[in-house]
């Protein structure tokens, strides 16, 4: 019997990439410096260096800066994107669907993303979702990074459930599907295209509402 189930965030919940663009195209407009290359240029060469988040960008700001010559700090846009992505956080087509049933179902939910406490808080406070779970794991705060199979263990023993009654959604093959079943949870994919399809997922999904397809169908 399932009991929680528990998501990974970038990619999954936040749709990080739209969320990405929206920010970029503020923080352009804002920053005068940025206004002697084309937006376009600087929104993709970002995209480049950012490497679906697993660049920090302290480094993608001192790399694009050195490429294109531009007078401004990359502390201040640092600064500036850690204070502000929040403000362009987009969620995925289902999330609060599928949240609100989940809720209304009575599961545990959680969330363990990697990443710094801080930035991740903030996110999950823009999409305002943080109300619907009842154990949020960051690896900074919790000293621990996916596919470490201790933070999933951490995050069951909180929610008091054990491995099999769970499920973890994730869009990253190794990090979120192979690690959450090494946790000997149930791993399902959030498909992602920069991916390759993991082969060992129990199942694979577009739109978050798919889950209570999935739920219900192992309840049968």
């Amino acid at each position: 019997m399932i009991k929680g189930i528990l998501f990974d965030l970038d990619g999954t919940l936040l749709d990080r990439d739209q969320s990405l663009v929206r920010f970029l195209e503020n923080q352009y407009d804002r920053i005068h410096a940025f206004h002697d290359i084309e937006k376009h240029a600087f929104i993709q060469r970002f995209i480049q260096l950012d490497q679906k988040g697993y660049v920090w960008k302290d480094k993608v700001y001192q790399k694009l800066l050195e490429e294109m010559d531009l007078n401004v700090s990359w502390q201040e846009l640092l600064d500036d994107y850690v204070e502000s992505f929040k403000n362009h956080c987009i969620g995925f087509p289902g999330l609060f669907d599928m949240l609100d049933y989940l809720k209304g179902m009575n599961y545990k939910l959680g969330i363990i993303s990697n990443g710094f406490g801080r930035f991740q808080m903030n996110n999950i406070l823009g999409l305002q979702m943080n109300h619907y779970f009842d154990e949020i794991l960051i690896s900074e705060i919790e000293g621990l990074r996916k596919p470490n199979m201790e933070i999933f263990q951490r995050a069951l023993n909180r929610l008091g459930i054990e491995p099999h009654e769970s499920i973890f959604v994730g869009d990253h093959p190794i990090n979120d599907v192979e690690a959450s079943i090494n946790a000997g949870m149930i791993g399902i994919w959030k498909e992602d295209d920069y991916y390759e399809r993991p082969k060992n997922a129990y199942r694979s999904i577009k739109n978050l509402i798919e889950i209570r397809d999935i739920l219900v169908g192992i309840s049968k």
